[in-house]
């Protein structure tokens, strides 16, 4: 299909080299912000539970690599159609904090490096899950599966992945309650009263501003109320100009898979709400053509890739989907040069470098909204699908979800021969949900009877009017 009379532009080669290269930085503007505040919210789950800094692994460069191939990766899969980019995934933070903070068996003592190895071979498993699911769908079709994971199983779920993360956000805001709510601010302001690319990328502009914010502070000799510094610049003089991102190679354990493999649900759920997204924006129905299995393939390779050399988990990302309404240029090649852009950008270690001194209160602050806004997404699931928690069916699996996804603060360990395994807070509701929904009679959701909840979910697409 070519340029259409809706202004939309198809072929991004009509546009001339120079605009395409501003379309593709653009891309790559909308993903950043929050793609490499994964990486730096782990590390820092990391050096608090270890005592120690990563040097390997779930770093910044590590990250934009991780983003940059694992996009181009999907594109391939996905026969060149779907205009996604994948940044990193925020649903899997708490497994990262969890498998940070376990202390049993071979985890009691052990580095920081190799933990967040165990982490990422966890992430493995969770991209090969992606995998399975989309074998599934191509041999018994989508309504099938999903009905396995009605909204009253995921919504709660999702509440749970953000609720978890709450304190982390406490302790990194309460560094500098300064810092942290002039980010949570200027997120707000960008998020509500924005124009354009703006509205797009608040929190881009709440890092970015409140870091300028943090340099004045620190220049004007005002220090953190426990008398650090605000901001260090050292590790920026030192860092080279190019370099190799320093890759960690992953290491699997069972206890370690179940605490990452299960949060592949909420992801798989975010992934298909994604592309009916993508396809309501672009007007063509990704989730038939390529097709809703290829898509999950790629997603699902993606994220696989990341976790054997050290990176986070992968998503595809609604803050580029934004970009598509907002420039209604569709052409998937476009999103590819965002991606070689941060490619590029994670052989340069002085740029890492710089993004590593962002002082903790901003983390804090910009958390304040990621993990909330987390929650939040879970309860629309639950709100948009009309989850009628007046049945006691429903409410006894959404309760028990919430008692297990919360009430877990170290999981349950248990030991297979002389194998020690940990179930995690996460883990144990996403399995007593799913069991819980299988077993109980009257599980009557049908995808398809309210459009607006089933466009959440990839299975509605709006038609282009």
């Amino acid at each position: 299909m070519g340029d259409t009379n809706d202004g939309a532009v198809r072929d991004a080669k009509k546009l001339g080299l120079p605009k395409v290269l501003i379309l593709g930085l653009q891309h790559m503007f909308a993903m950043f912000g929050a793609t490499i505040l994964v990486p730096i919210l782990v590390s820092g789950y990391f050096a608090d539970a270890c005592g120690e800094p990563l040097t390997k692994g779930l770093t910044v460069s590590v990250t934009l690599f991780c983003a940059g191939f694992g996009t181009l990766l999907f594109h391939v899969c996905s026969k060149f159609k779907v205009p996604a980019f994948l940044g990193s995934s925020f649903a899997f933070l708490g497994g990262f904090s969890t498998v940070a903070n376990l202390d049993t068996g071979k985890f009691a003592g052990m580095a920081a490096n190799d933990k967040v190895a165990y982490a990422c071979g966890g992430v493995v498993a969770a991209g090969a899950l992606y995998l399975v699911m989309a074998l599934i769908i191509k041999l018994v079709g989508v309504n099938r599966v999903m009905r396995f994971l009605p909204p009253v199983v995921t919504g709660p779920i999702i509440i749970c992945i953000g609720l978890s993360l709450a304190p982390s956000a406490i302790s990194n805001a309460s560094t500098n309650w300064w810092l942290a709510v002039i980010a949570l601010a200027v997120i707000i302001i960008f998020n509500i009263w924005g124009k354009g690319m703006f509205k797009i990328i608040p929190i881009l502009m709440g890092v970015v501003i409140s870091y300028v914010a943090a340099v004045i502070m620190n220049a004007a000799g005002l220090t953190n109320p426990d008398g650090s510094a605000i901001i260090a610049f050292e590790s920026v003089k030192s860092a080279s100009f190019f370099g190799v991102p320093q890759f960690q190679f992953a290491k699997f354990d069972l206890t370690s898979i179940l605490v990452m493999a299960p949060i592949a649900i909420a992801a798989m759920m975010e992934h298909v709400g994604d592309m009916s997204a993508i396809s309501a924006t672009v007007g063509k129905n990704f989730i038939q053509d390529p097709g809703l299995h290829r898509t999950l393939v790629g997603d699902g390779l993606a994220t696989a890739f990341a976790g054997a050399i050290g990176g986070p988990a992968n998503t595809t990302y609604g803050e580029n989907t934004g970009v598509l309404e907002l420039s209604k240029v569709y052409d998937p090649m476009v999103v590819r040069l965002a991606a070689v852009f941060a490619i590029v950008l994670s052989f340069i270690p002085k740029f890492a470098a710089v993004i590593s001194t962002m002082p903790a209160a901003i983390i804090g602050g910009v958390s304040f909204m990621l993990y909330g806004m987390i929650s939040a997404i879970g309860v629309r699931n639950v709100v948009e699908n009309k989850v009628d928690l007046t049945r006691s069916r429903n409410l006894i699996i959404a309760g028990i979800i919430f008692v297990c996804g919360l009430g877990f603060p170290k999981g349950i360990t248990f030991k297979i021969g002389e194998t020690s395994i940990t179930l995690t807070a996460l883990a144990i509701a996403a399995i007593a949900g799913i069991l819980l929904n299988a077993i109980l009679p009257g599980n009557d959701y049908q995808f398809g009877v309210n459009p607006d909840g089933d466009q959440s979910r990839g299975v509605f697409v709006k038609s282009k009017e």
